[in-house]
Protein backbone atom coordinates (compact mmCIF):
# COMPACT_ATOMS: atom_id res chain seq x y z
CA UNK A 1 0.00 0.00 0.00
CA UNK A 2 1.55 3.73 -0.59
CA UNK A 3 1.84 6.02 1.86
CA UNK A 4 5.08 4.37 4.23
CA UNK A 5 5.29 5.59 7.52
CA UNK A 6 2.11 7.39 7.29
CA UNK A 7 0.15 3.72 6.88
CA UNK A 8 2.63 2.32 9.10
CA UNK A 9 1.97 4.73 12.14
CA UNK A 10 -1.33 4.76 11.71
CA UNK A 11 -1.60 1.10 11.89
CA UNK A 12 0.61 0.75 15.06
CA UNK A 13 0.22 3.42 16.87
CA UNK A 14 -2.83 5.30 15.98
CA UNK A 15 -4.25 7.39 13.48
CA UNK A 16 -3.20 10.62 15.05
CA UNK A 17 0.33 9.54 14.83
CA UNK A 18 -0.02 8.46 11.25
CA UNK A 19 -0.94 11.83 10.74
CA UNK A 20 2.01 13.37 12.45
CA UNK A 21 4.21 11.63 10.20
CA UNK A 22 2.53 12.31 7.28
CA UNK A 23 1.97 15.55 7.41
CA UNK A 24 6.00 15.59 8.62
CA UNK A 25 6.81 14.42 5.44
CA UNK A 26 4.68 15.93 2.74
CA UNK A 27 5.63 19.54 4.33
CA UNK A 28 9.26 18.78 5.10
CA UNK A 29 9.87 16.97 1.31
CA UNK A 30 7.88 20.19 -0.31
CA UNK A 31 11.15 22.12 1.26
CA UNK A 32 13.15 19.49 0.16
CA UNK A 33 11.82 19.22 -3.44
CA UNK A 34 12.66 23.24 -4.07
CA UNK A 35 15.93 23.14 -2.59
CA UNK A 36 17.03 19.77 -4.79
CA UNK A 37 15.63 21.76 -8.02
CA UNK A 38 17.52 25.05 -7.14
CA UNK A 39 20.60 22.77 -6.55
CA UNK A 40 20.61 21.44 -9.76
CA UNK A 41 20.11 24.73 -11.23
CA UNK A 42 22.90 26.31 -9.95
CA UNK A 43 25.19 23.12 -11.38
CA UNK A 44 23.79 23.95 -14.39
CA UNK A 45 23.62 28.03 -14.55
CA UNK A 46 26.53 29.05 -12.39
CA UNK A 47 25.94 32.40 -11.39
CA UNK A 48 22.55 34.24 -12.76
CA UNK A 49 19.78 33.94 -9.58
CA UNK A 50 16.67 34.64 -11.47
CA UNK A 51 18.20 32.10 -14.20
CA UNK A 52 18.29 29.81 -11.49
CA UNK A 53 14.92 29.75 -10.60
CA UNK A 54 13.89 29.57 -13.94
CA UNK A 55 15.52 26.79 -14.71
CA UNK A 56 14.33 24.69 -11.08
CA UNK A 57 11.20 25.57 -12.29
CA UNK A 58 11.15 24.07 -15.16
CA UNK A 59 13.00 21.28 -13.65
CA UNK A 60 10.58 20.88 -11.31
CA UNK A 61 7.58 20.62 -14.11
CA UNK A 62 9.39 18.11 -16.12
CA UNK A 63 10.03 15.47 -13.34
CA UNK A 64 6.48 16.14 -12.60
CA UNK A 65 5.39 15.39 -16.21
CA UNK A 66 8.14 12.21 -15.85
CA UNK A 67 6.15 10.90 -12.69
CA UNK A 68 3.18 11.44 -14.29
CA UNK A 69 3.72 8.54 -17.25
CA UNK A 70 3.95 5.96 -13.55
CA UNK A 71 6.59 4.23 -11.22
CA UNK A 72 8.08 2.40 -14.49
CA UNK A 73 8.86 5.28 -16.39
CA UNK A 74 10.24 7.05 -13.52
CA UNK A 75 12.42 3.63 -12.12
CA UNK A 76 13.58 3.34 -16.19
CA UNK A 77 14.92 7.74 -16.06
CA UNK A 78 16.35 6.83 -12.52
CA UNK A 79 18.60 4.11 -13.36
CA UNK A 80 20.08 6.25 -16.23
CA UNK A 81 20.55 9.27 -13.41
CA UNK A 82 22.19 6.94 -11.01
CA UNK A 83 24.74 5.56 -13.54
CA UNK A 84 25.35 8.85 -14.47
CA UNK A 85 25.85 10.32 -11.36
CA UNK A 86 28.01 7.58 -10.00
CA UNK A 87 30.44 7.48 -12.73
CA UNK A 88 30.58 11.55 -12.58
CA UNK A 89 31.84 11.14 -8.64
CA UNK A 90 33.81 8.22 -9.52
CA UNK A 91 35.53 10.96 -12.02
CA UNK A 92 35.63 13.67 -9.16
CA UNK A 93 37.23 11.00 -7.20
CA UNK A 94 39.79 9.92 -9.44
CA UNK A 95 40.66 13.60 -10.18
CA UNK A 96 41.60 14.64 -7.07
CA UNK A 97 43.16 11.65 -5.76
CA UNK A 98 45.62 12.21 -8.35
CA UNK A 99 46.13 16.06 -8.16
CA UNK A 100 49.03 17.28 -6.28
CA UNK A 101 47.12 19.46 -4.20
CA UNK A 102 45.22 16.38 -2.30
CA UNK A 103 46.16 16.53 1.31
CA UNK A 104 45.81 14.79 4.65
CA UNK A 105 46.41 18.04 5.86
CA UNK A 106 42.87 19.48 5.10
CA UNK A 107 41.54 17.20 7.53
CA UNK A 108 42.98 18.37 10.52
CA UNK A 109 41.04 21.10 12.96
CA UNK A 110 39.14 18.45 14.65
CA UNK A 111 39.97 19.58 17.92
CA UNK A 112 37.20 22.76 17.52
CA UNK A 113 34.76 20.61 16.56
CA UNK A 114 31.61 20.34 18.92
CA UNK A 115 29.00 18.30 19.74
CA UNK A 116 26.57 20.39 19.28
CA UNK A 117 28.06 21.31 16.17
CA UNK A 118 28.19 18.05 15.07
CA UNK A 119 24.93 16.87 16.32
CA UNK A 120 23.08 19.92 14.26
CA UNK A 121 25.27 19.37 11.13
CA UNK A 122 23.94 15.44 11.10
CA UNK A 123 20.65 16.37 11.39
CA UNK A 124 20.44 19.29 8.55
CA UNK A 125 22.15 16.55 6.51
CA UNK A 126 18.24 14.63 6.85
CA UNK A 127 16.66 17.59 4.28
CA UNK A 128 18.49 15.65 1.46
CA UNK A 129 18.25 12.41 2.65
CA UNK A 130 14.97 10.68 2.53
CA UNK A 131 16.81 7.18 2.97
CA UNK A 132 14.21 4.08 3.04
CA UNK A 133 11.01 6.87 2.77
CA UNK A 134 11.25 6.69 -0.78
CA UNK A 135 10.87 3.20 -1.45
CA UNK A 136 8.85 2.68 1.53
CA UNK A 137 6.38 5.34 0.03
CA UNK A 138 5.58 2.86 -3.14
CA UNK A 139 4.65 -0.23 -1.88
CA UNK A 140 1.64 0.12 -3.68
CA UNK A 141 3.58 0.19 -6.76
CA UNK A 142 6.14 -2.62 -6.85
CA UNK A 143 6.30 -6.58 -7.18
CA UNK A 144 6.27 -8.73 -3.86
CA UNK A 145 6.18 -5.32 -1.90
CA UNK A 146 7.18 -7.67 1.87
CA UNK A 147 10.38 -8.74 0.38
CA UNK A 148 11.47 -6.35 -2.08
CA UNK A 149 11.01 -3.28 0.39
CA UNK A 150 13.31 -4.64 3.20
CA UNK A 151 16.13 -5.99 0.51
CA UNK A 152 15.71 -2.85 -1.99
CA UNK A 153 16.30 0.02 1.43
CA UNK A 154 18.87 -2.39 2.75
CA UNK A 155 21.71 -2.68 -0.41
CA UNK A 156 20.69 1.51 -1.11
CA UNK A 157 21.30 1.86 2.58
CA UNK A 158 24.57 0.70 2.19
CA UNK A 159 25.30 1.87 -0.93
CA UNK A 160 24.87 5.48 -0.35
CA UNK A 161 26.90 5.73 2.99
CA UNK A 162 29.90 4.21 1.22
CA UNK A 163 29.58 6.47 -1.57
CA UNK A 164 28.78 9.62 0.87
CA UNK A 165 31.98 8.74 2.63
CA UNK A 166 34.06 8.39 0.07
CA UNK A 167 33.03 11.67 -1.46
CA UNK A 168 33.11 13.30 1.86
CA UNK A 169 36.47 13.05 2.76
CA UNK A 170 37.81 13.10 -1.15
CA UNK A 171 35.99 16.85 -0.79
CA UNK A 172 37.87 17.49 2.30
CA UNK A 173 41.09 16.18 1.49
CA UNK A 174 40.48 19.03 -1.55
CA UNK A 175 39.96 22.10 -0.35
CA UNK A 176 39.27 21.28 3.71
CA UNK A 177 35.88 22.33 5.08
CA UNK A 178 35.94 25.97 5.99
CA UNK A 179 36.34 26.28 1.70
CA UNK A 180 33.58 23.57 1.36
CA UNK A 181 31.16 25.54 4.04
CA UNK A 182 31.47 28.81 2.20
CA UNK A 183 30.62 27.12 -1.36
CA UNK A 184 27.22 26.95 -3.34
CA UNK A 185 28.90 23.91 -5.64
CA UNK A 186 31.03 22.32 -2.92
CA UNK A 187 32.66 19.84 -5.92
CA UNK A 188 33.38 22.07 -8.75
CA UNK A 189 35.20 24.26 -5.37
CA UNK A 190 37.34 21.18 -5.11
CA UNK A 191 38.03 20.44 -7.88
CA UNK A 192 39.45 24.54 -8.43
CA UNK A 193 41.34 23.91 -5.13
CA UNK A 194 43.52 21.12 -6.72
CA UNK A 195 43.91 22.24 -10.25
CA UNK A 196 41.59 20.60 -12.05
CA UNK A 197 39.04 23.20 -13.11
CA UNK A 198 39.02 21.79 -16.63
CA UNK A 199 36.85 19.29 -15.18
CA UNK A 200 34.30 21.18 -13.71
CA UNK A 201 31.42 21.08 -16.81
CA UNK A 202 31.86 17.67 -16.34
CA UNK A 203 31.15 17.89 -12.33
CA UNK A 204 28.27 20.58 -13.43
CA UNK A 205 26.36 18.20 -15.47
CA UNK A 206 26.38 15.07 -13.37
CA UNK A 207 26.02 16.79 -9.68
CA UNK A 208 22.82 18.46 -11.97
CA UNK A 209 21.79 15.09 -13.10
CA UNK A 210 22.19 13.86 -9.16
CA UNK A 211 20.24 16.68 -8.36
CA UNK A 212 17.11 15.89 -10.77
CA UNK A 213 17.30 12.25 -9.40
CA UNK A 214 17.23 13.16 -5.80
CA UNK A 215 14.14 15.46 -6.77
CA UNK A 216 12.47 13.02 -9.28
CA UNK A 217 12.44 10.47 -6.03
CA UNK A 218 11.43 13.08 -3.65
CA UNK A 219 8.27 13.64 -5.81
CA UNK A 220 7.28 10.53 -6.32
CA UNK A 221 7.68 9.87 -2.58
CA UNK A 222 5.12 13.00 -1.45
CA UNK A 223 2.66 12.04 -4.37
CA UNK A 224 2.16 8.69 -2.93
CA UNK A 225 1.73 9.84 0.44
CA UNK A 226 -0.61 12.78 -0.48
CA UNK A 227 -2.26 9.53 -1.98
CA UNK A 228 -3.08 8.27 1.25
CA UNK A 229 -3.56 10.52 3.66
CA UNK A 230 -5.94 11.69 1.17
CA UNK A 231 -7.66 8.29 1.13
CA UNK A 232 -8.32 8.91 4.86
CA UNK A 233 -9.74 12.36 4.25
CA UNK A 234 -6.33 13.66 6.12
CA UNK A 235 -5.55 15.73 3.20
CA UNK A 236 -8.85 16.33 0.52
CA UNK A 237 -10.32 13.75 -0.82
CA UNK A 238 -9.74 15.65 -4.21
CA UNK A 239 -5.77 14.38 -4.06
CA UNK A 240 -7.16 10.73 -3.88
CA UNK A 241 -7.59 10.28 -7.44
CA UNK A 242 -5.48 7.87 -9.39
CA UNK A 243 -5.12 8.35 -13.52
CA UNK A 244 -6.83 5.36 -15.24
CA UNK A 245 -4.46 4.98 -17.13
CA UNK A 246 -0.57 5.71 -15.45
CA UNK A 247 -1.92 4.36 -12.54
CA UNK A 248 -0.55 7.30 -10.69
CA UNK A 249 -1.62 10.23 -8.40
CA UNK A 250 -1.70 12.79 -10.93
CA UNK A 251 -3.93 15.26 -9.18
CA UNK A 252 -1.31 15.50 -5.96
CA UNK A 253 1.49 15.38 -8.23
CA UNK A 254 0.06 18.23 -9.90
CA UNK A 255 -0.41 19.86 -6.97
CA UNK A 256 2.71 19.20 -5.65
CA UNK A 257 4.06 20.62 -8.97
CA UNK A 258 2.84 23.58 -8.67
CA UNK A 259 3.77 24.62 -5.07
CA UNK A 260 7.38 23.23 -5.54
CA UNK A 261 7.70 25.90 -8.45
CA UNK A 262 6.31 28.77 -6.65
CA UNK A 263 8.82 28.32 -4.17
CA UNK A 264 11.75 28.18 -6.19
CA UNK A 265 10.67 31.51 -8.02
CA UNK A 266 9.74 33.38 -4.89
CA UNK A 267 11.74 31.92 -1.71
CA UNK A 268 14.95 32.05 -0.27
CA UNK A 269 14.96 28.24 1.05
CA UNK A 270 18.21 28.35 2.85
CA UNK A 271 16.64 28.76 5.95
CA UNK A 272 14.17 26.68 4.85
CA UNK A 273 16.59 23.30 5.15
CA UNK A 274 16.24 23.10 8.94
CA UNK A 275 12.52 23.10 8.60
CA UNK A 276 12.68 20.12 6.27
CA UNK A 277 15.16 18.03 8.20
CA UNK A 278 12.78 18.65 11.37
CA UNK A 279 10.28 17.39 9.54
CA UNK A 280 12.04 14.72 8.00
CA UNK A 281 13.33 13.76 11.43
CA UNK A 282 9.94 13.39 13.24
CA UNK A 283 8.48 11.29 10.21
CA UNK A 284 11.62 9.12 11.20
CA UNK A 285 10.64 9.01 14.88
CA UNK A 286 7.60 7.94 14.58
CA UNK A 287 8.73 5.27 12.47
CA UNK A 288 10.94 3.87 14.68
CA UNK A 289 8.02 3.93 17.52
CA UNK A 290 5.84 1.91 15.16
CA UNK A 291 8.85 -0.38 14.63
CA UNK A 292 9.13 -1.05 18.40
CA UNK A 293 5.76 -2.28 18.76
CA UNK A 294 5.91 -4.86 15.95
CA UNK A 295 5.08 -8.46 17.21
CA UNK A 296 7.82 -11.16 17.65
CA UNK A 297 6.61 -13.02 14.33
CA UNK A 298 6.96 -9.78 12.06
CA UNK A 299 10.68 -7.94 13.36
CA UNK A 300 13.75 -7.96 11.57
CA UNK A 301 15.40 -5.93 13.59
CA UNK A 302 16.31 -6.17 17.48
CA UNK A 303 13.76 -3.88 19.46
CA UNK A 304 16.97 -1.60 21.34
CA UNK A 305 17.90 -0.61 17.62
CA UNK A 306 14.37 0.89 16.98
CA UNK A 307 14.70 2.50 20.48
CA UNK A 308 18.12 3.84 19.52
CA UNK A 309 16.64 5.19 16.52
CA UNK A 310 13.82 6.79 18.41
CA UNK A 311 16.11 8.69 20.34
CA UNK A 312 18.69 9.41 17.75
CA UNK A 313 15.87 11.44 15.51
CA UNK A 314 14.93 13.12 19.17
CA UNK A 315 18.45 14.54 20.17
CA UNK A 316 19.05 15.45 15.80
CA UNK A 317 15.70 17.28 15.86
CA UNK A 318 16.79 19.40 18.85
CA UNK A 319 19.83 20.03 18.24
CA UNK A 320 18.89 21.93 14.75
CA UNK A 321 19.29 26.04 14.73
CA UNK A 322 16.06 27.30 17.11
CA UNK A 323 14.46 28.97 14.42
CA UNK A 324 13.89 26.00 12.41
CA UNK A 325 12.72 24.02 15.58
CA UNK A 326 10.24 26.12 16.14
CA UNK A 327 9.00 27.06 12.53
CA UNK A 328 8.58 22.94 12.02
CA UNK A 329 6.90 22.65 15.70
CA UNK A 330 4.49 25.78 14.45
CA UNK A 331 3.72 23.97 11.22
CA UNK A 332 3.16 20.43 12.31
CA UNK A 333 0.79 21.79 15.26
CA UNK A 334 -1.11 23.50 13.12
CA UNK A 335 -1.54 20.57 11.07
CA UNK A 336 -2.82 18.61 13.82
CA UNK A 337 -4.77 21.55 14.63
CA UNK A 338 -6.59 21.25 11.38
CA UNK A 339 -7.35 17.80 11.69
CA UNK A 340 -8.83 18.49 15.21
CA UNK A 341 -11.42 20.97 14.28
CA UNK A 342 -12.16 18.74 11.00
CA UNK A 343 -12.83 15.23 13.49
CA UNK A 344 -14.55 17.60 15.63
CA UNK A 345 -16.91 19.10 12.98
CA UNK A 346 -17.40 15.43 11.33
CA UNK A 347 -18.65 14.43 14.84
CA UNK A 348 -20.90 16.91 15.99
CA UNK A 349 -22.80 16.37 12.26
CA UNK A 350 -23.09 12.50 12.50
CA UNK A 351 -26.57 11.56 14.61
CA UNK A 352 -25.83 9.55 17.52
CA UNK A 353 -28.48 6.20 17.41
CA UNK A 354 -28.14 3.28 15.11
CA UNK A 355 -24.96 1.04 14.02
CA UNK A 356 -24.20 3.35 10.59
CA UNK A 357 -23.91 6.22 12.71
CA UNK A 358 -21.79 4.93 14.92
CA UNK A 359 -19.85 3.38 12.32
CA UNK A 360 -19.46 6.69 10.76
CA UNK A 361 -18.57 8.21 14.19
CA UNK A 362 -15.66 5.41 14.38
CA UNK A 363 -14.38 6.87 11.01
CA UNK A 364 -14.54 9.80 11.38
CA UNK A 365 -12.39 9.94 15.20
CA UNK A 366 -9.40 8.04 12.78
Amino acid sequence: MSGGTYVYGRERLGPWWGFLAGWAFVVGKTASCAAMALTAAVYAVPGSDWGQRIVAALAVLGVAALNYRGVTRTAQVTRVLVATTVATLGVFVLAVLTAPGASTGHLTGWGQLSWHGALQSGGLVFFAFAGYARIATMGEEVREPARTIPRAITIALVAVVAVYLVVGVTALLAAGAPTLAHSTSPLTSALDRVGRGGLSPVIRVGAALAALGSLLALMAGIGRTSLAMAREHDLPRWFSAVHPRFEVPHRAEGALAGVVAALVLTTDLRGALGFSSFGVLVYYAVANAAAFTQPPADRRWPRWLQALGLSGCVVLALSLPVRAVLTGAGVLLLGLLVRALRVRTVERSRPAGGPRERRCSQRSRR
